[in-house]
C-alpha cells in the first residue's frame, strides 16, 4: 500500500500544528502538576484565623429589623466599691461566758437545757459544796459567839458600874465582844463569796441552819450556748469543759478570710454585708470592728471580724457566709444594661451606638463593676448617646455574620 502525499503547500501547517499540539500538551502537564501540589499543600494547611471584625461597621436597619431592636440613652449610676470574702459565723466572745462552779462539789439540780433564753441573776444549777457549807457552818458559830459576848459585856457593864467586877474583868469582855464581830464580819464575807446576798446571809443566821445547795446563777442575759454536766457529776472550779456556756446571742461576729495582698484595702468601721444558703434572700448588715494583726503562715490570709445585731436569732454559729465588704465611697459613671454589651471573639467589649435609631454603629468599650444587672462603662460612650439596649447580639451577627 503505498503513502498519500499532501500538497506542499498543507506540510508545513501540519508541521507547525503538530508542534503547537505538543507544546500545549506540556503546558496542561505543568499546570496539572502545579495546580496538584498546592491543592495539597492546601488541605494539609490550618484555616486561616479569620479576620478581627471591623471596629467601625455600621448596620442601617429595616422597619422589619428595628422590632428587634430597642434603644436609650445612656444613664448615669452609683456602683458600689466592694470586695468579696468567704467566712462563718461565729458567737460573740466579748459576750460569751463559761459558768463554772465557784467551788468544788457535786452537781445536784439542773434547770436548764441547750438553748433555753436565760437573763441575768437566773439559776443555772445547785451544787452540794464542802466549802460552802462549811462558810455556813462559820457563819453560824460566828453568829453565836456574837450573841454570847454582847451578854457578856451587858453584865460586865452592869457588874462594873457598881464595882461588881475589876476594870481587866470589864475590859476583857468588851474586847472579847469587838473579837466576835469582826468574826462575824470575816464569816459574812466568806459566804458572800459564794454568791449571797446580804438578805440571804442574814437569813442563814436568823434560822441557824445550813443550806447544803448551792445555786449558781446565769451572770448574764442570753442563750445556753452549751451544756455539759448532769446531777451527780463532781464539779471542779474552772476546770473545763464549764457546767453551762451562756452567750448574749442578740450580736454575732462574722468572721472573714482574705488573700494578704487584700488586706490593706480594709479598715474597722466599712460596711459588711452578708448572705447565708438559710435565708438566700436575706441581707445581714453589719460594720467591720477588728482587722487580724498577723497573716496566717499556712493560707496566708487574714481574718476580717464585723459585729451584725441578730435580735430574731436567726444567724447560728458555724453557718458559712458569703461577705461584701465596701473598701471605699460609691462611684457615678456611665452605665449600660447587660444586655447592651457584646464580647466579641478577639475578647472585645463593644456596644451598638446609633443617632438616628435607624443605623448602628459599633464602639468597642471598656467595662468596670457589673452591678444590679448594668455594666459601668469606664472608657468608650458617654452618658446621653443611644445604644442599642436589646437586640445588640443581632446587630453583631447583621454586621459578621450575614443575618437579615
Amino acid at each position: 500500500m503505498g503513502y498519500r502525499l499532501f500538497p506542499t503547500h498543507l506540510r508545513g501547517r501540519l508541521a507547525l500544528c503538530g508542534v503547537v499540539g505538543i507544546a500545549s500538551l506540556a503546558a496542561g502537564a505543568l499546570l496539572y502538576s502545579t495546580l496538584g501540589a498546592k491543592n495539597a499543600d492546601a488541605s494539609s494547611a490550618p484555616p486561616a484565623t479569620p479576620p478581627p471584625p471591623d471596629v467601625s461597621a455600621t448596620v442601617k436597619l429595616t422597619d422589619a429589623q428595628m422590632r428587634s431592636i430597642t434603644v436609650a440613652p445612656v444613664g448615669e449610676r452609683q456602683f458600689v466599691v466592694e470586695q468579696q470574702a468567704l467566712g462563718s459565723i461565729d458567737f460573740n466572745e466579748n459576750l460569751q461566758v463559761q459558768v463554772f462552779s465557784p467551788y468544788q462539789g457535786r452537781l445536784l439540780q439542773l434547770f436548764a437545757d441547750l438553748g433555753d433564753a436565760v437573763v441575768k441573776g437566773q439559776a443555772l444549777f445547785t451544787l452540794e459544796s464542802p466549802d460552802y457549807i462549811q462558810a455556813e457552818a462559820n457563819l453560824i458559830a460566828a453568829a453565836g459567839v456574837l450573841d454570847l459576848t454582847n451578854s457578856a459585856l451587858t453584865r460586865a457593864k452592869q457588874l462594873y458600874s457598881t464595882q461588881g467586877i475589876s476594870q481587866n474583868d470589864y475590859e476583857q469582855a468588851l474586847s472579847d465582844q469587838q473579837t466576835a464581830e469582826g468574826a462575824l464580819k470575816a464569816a459574812r464575807d466568806a459566804v458572800a463569796v459564794f454568791g449571797k446576798t446580804e438578805a440571804e446571809i442574814d437569813r442563814i443566821v436568823a434560822k441557824r441552819q445550813v443550806e447544803n445547795a448551792l445555786i449558781v446563777r446565769s451572770p448574764i442575759t442570753g442563750r445556753v450556748t452549751a451544756r455539759n454536766a448532769a446531777p451527780g457529776l463532781l464539779e471542779q472550779p474552772g476546770n473545763p469543759p464549764a457546767p453551762y456556756s451562756v452567750a448574749d446571742t442578740s450580736t454575732v461576729w462574722l468572721l472573714a478570710n482574705v488573700t494578704e495582698t487584700e488586706s490593706p484595702l480594709y479598715a474597722v468601721g466599712q460596711e459588711v454585708q452578708a448572705t447565708v444558703a438559710a435565708y438566700p434572700n436575706r441581707v445581714f448588715k453589719g460594720s467591720i470592728s477588728a482587722v487580724g494583726a498577723m497573716v496566717d503562715p499556712n493560707t496566708h490570709r487574714v481574718t476580717l471580724r464585723s459585729e451584725i445585731k441578730d435580735p430574731a436569732h436567726e444567724l447560728r454559729p458555724g453557718m458559712f457566709a458569703n461577705f461584701a465588704i465596701r473598701t471605699s465611697a460609691p462611684i457615678t459613671a456611665p452605665a449600660v444594661p447587660l444586655n447592651s454589651v457584646v464580647r466579641e471573639g478577639d475578647g472585645t467589649m463593644s456596644v451598638w451606638v446609633t443617632t438616628d435609631r435607624r443605623a448602628f454603629t459599633r464602639r468597642v468599650v471598656k467595662i468596670g463593676l457589673q452591678q444590679d444587672h448594668f455594666d459601668q462603662i469606664i472608657d468608650g460612650i458617654r452618658a446621653g448617646e443611644l445604644v442599642a439596649v436589646d437586640g445588640a447580639i443581632f446587630l453583631s451577627n447583621i454586621a459578621f455574620g450575614g443575618a437579615s
